[in-house]
């Protein structure tokens, strides 16, 4: 297959394109060369996708089978990519969120739950959710069933920019006593990179032979793939630290102000409005196909890659900062032991 991967050098996308050239496809990335260097036996060509005649002159002519695209940005950088691929690029593979739905999710939602308002025009990325959904409007005008729309939640593995799971890894190296959101058996829902990467490429290699490998889809593991007690106890494995976790209340935490997600990063509490963001109904993706790897191989390649790549990525600087500080965890630790 002749993949054109839009970007392709951090995350999902890098993740994309080391498991296509494993499978001996011919892989083109397009960066602005600013977030990482191409891979090795690429064909790498940059250019700044917001700059739509540079983006026309590297692609010159030529024609791919299929297309992958993680933008998260402004939709009308989308709607001119799809627009001028959809006559000579057969498939596109457009990575979404789960943060298209209206807020907050509810508990069991799947792909029919109401999503927020997006203008495939636009070229505003103030809103997250609205700019996602803009440019999964894009996509749709563009390709039609063509289309594999590919709503993320939680994305965890090696290469994260966001800093979740690495945040985590990073505190439990440093030992002591750690913060653990409790209850244990409080359920988590993700998806590795590189398992929601290969999914991708499986659905675009099915429509490469003739196939349906389009649709939408949220793109996370079945609920209750795993617990945040597991995650916390395979970071300690994977580390090999001296750490001890002391289990807070979701009550103890909120006494605190902490509600979740980027305090806490990944945990969010059972009950209130974040609930829903672990508890989705995500059979139609794993009907398609998704599988998820254990949790104890992503944390343990996680942890590796930050090894092995120094301080590892750092947080997204387009994000804002995650997890609580060590006063703000030596008080929730005083409260704890009362």
């Amino acid at each position: 297959m002749r993949l054109l991967v839009l970007g392709g050098t951090h995350h999902v996308g890098r993740a994309a394109v080391e498991i296509a050239l494993a499978r001996g496809h011919d892989v083109t990335t397009v960066t602005r060369g600013t977030s990482g260097t191409p891979a090795s036996g690429v064909d790498g060509r940059f250019a700044d996708r917001r700059d739509h005649p540079a983006l026309t002159q590297v692609l010159g002519g030529d024609t791919w089978d299929a297309v992958l695209d993680t933008w998260s940005e402004e939709p009308a950088v989308v709607r001119d990519s799809a627009r001028l691929l959809s006559d000579r690029v057969a498939h596109y593979g457009y990575v979404s969120s789960r943060s298209v739905y209206t807020w907050p999710i509810r508990p069991g939602a799947d792909e029919s739950a109401p999503v927020v308002d997006g203008d495939p025009d636009s070229r505003s990325a103030d809103d997250y959710a609205a700019a996602k959904r803009g440019a999964e409007i894009a996509v749709l005008d563009a390709y039609d069933e063509r289309a594999l729309v590919a709503r993320a939640g939680l994305v965890i593995g090696p290469y994260e920019v966001v800093g979740r799971l690495p945040w985590w890894l990073r505190r439990v190296a440093g030992g002591g006593d750690v913060i653990a959101p409790g209850p244990p058996g409080r359920p988590l829902q993700y998806v590795d990179g590189r398992d929601l990467a290969g999914w991708m490429l499986d659905r675009a290699e099915l429509a490469v032979r003739g196939g349906a490998g389009g649709g939408t889809y949220d793109a996370v593991s079945a609920p209750g793939h795993t617990t945040i007690g597991a995650l916390l106890a395979a970071c300690i494995s994977a580390t090999g630290a001296d750490a001890r976790l002391v289990w807070a209340s979701p009550e103890v935490l909120a006494a605190e102000g902490v509600t979740g997600w980027s305090d806490l990063p990944i945990w969010v509490p059972p009950t209130g409005d974040l609930a829903g963001l672990h508890e989705g109904d995500t059979s139609a993706a794993r009907a398609a196909g998704l599988r998820c790897r254990p949790l104890e191989e992503t944390v343990s390649d996680t942890w590796s890659w930050l090894e092995d790549e120094g301080a590892g990525a750092p947080p997204h600087p387009e994000r804002g900062p995650l997890g609580i500080d060590a006063e703000t965890e030596g008080r929730i630790l005083a409260r704890v032991r009362g």
